[in-house]
């Protein structure tokens, strides 16, 4: 366990979809700041708040896929706020030796998939906010598509293919055993894979479509066993926080500020294909320090 005397050593528990980002952002961060060790644990979003309520590990941040996560996961008791830094959406990734490549298209994405021939990947909505999500794109999908039952066979199909996280169905995809994976765009764009744009109606996109977004939702675990946690169809905002038992907060304070600044982290951000929301709506802005209002509206 660290303590706060150990002032160079950050802990950091982040989303599989910001390795790329998060790797180039440490690395500036550590730069600007010599001496400093950064630890790091890359998981699932769900996962990585479960490390913190229910293993009692030690977090100096918390960057999650969803927000979400945070409000119904950490706060009140494990977090005070959380500021929304960060965009995606929903895509369908595959490669060039995926079958029906060459036919795959908005209109008939979930007839293909539905092939017995086609193999799929997803990540679990348990552990993974792309899993969840996926579920919700789906969902979203038969109205959209007026085709009842579609999220019912999507989800009996390919079980086997389900991982912890959504990064670790690209070694499945890229060997050849998957077809296609729902991955976000921003992760596509970073491995330099070809995708499938879904339409804004279901692609759970930041824009017009956020009513519609929420017609649908899901079920996952909630923060005890037995419990469950509604996620509701909404767009896709990505979360960070200083949990509770950060061990260096004064470390911590001064990677958010790196990470929130336009020409530091929320650049490099945007020049890994993520779009970013700073400042954004913050629903904990009275638990703000004063020092991070300013990415965040009240």
């Amino acid at each position: 366990m660290f303590g706060q005397t150990d002032n160079k050593k950050l802990i950091i528990f982040h989303a599989g979809s910001l390795a790329r980002p998060f790797a180039q952002i440490i690395q500036n961060f550590q730069e600007e700041n010599p001496g400093v060790e950064i630890l790091k644990e890359i998981a699932g979003s769900r996962a990585c708040a479960r490390k913190i309520t229910d293993l009692g590990k030690e977090c100096d941040i918390l960057a999650s896929a969803d927000y979400e996560v945070i409000d119904n996961l950490l706060i009140p008791e494990y977090a005070d706020w959380n500021l929304k830094f960060a965009a995606n959406e929903m895509t369908i990734v595959y490669t060039k030796q995926s079958r029906l490549a060459d036919q795959i298209n908005q209109s008939n994405w979930h007839e293909i998939l539905l092939k017995k021939e086609i193999n799929f990947g997803r990540s679990d909505p348990n552990n993974d906010p792309c899993g969840y999500r996926t579920i919700l794109t789906w969902k979203l999908s038969e109205s959209y598509y007026n085709h009842p039952g579609l999220a019912e066979k999507l989800l009996k199909k390919n079980k086997e293919y389900v991982r912890p996280k959504e990064v670790d169905l690209l070694a499945l995809l890229e060997a050849g055993e998957l077809d296609y994976i729902f991955l976000y765009r921003s992760v596509a764009e970073q491995h330099k894979l070809p995708f499938l744009l879904l339409p804004d109606s279901i692609n759970l996109k930041e824009g017009k479509c956020t009513e519609l977004y929420k017609s649908v939702s899901v079920d996952v675990t909630g923060k005890k066993p037995g419990e469950y946690v509604t996620h509701m169809g909404t767009p896709m905002l990505y979360g960070v926080t200083i949990p509770h038992n950060a061990p260096n907060k004064t470390l911590a304070n001064k990677f958010i500020h790196f990470l929130m600044n336009e020409d530091k982290g929320l650049k490099i951000l945007r020049e890994n294909g993520q779009p970013t929301v700073v400042p954004s709506l913050c629903e904990s802005y009275n638990k703000l320090p004063e020092e991070f209002k300013p990415y965040a509206l009240k």
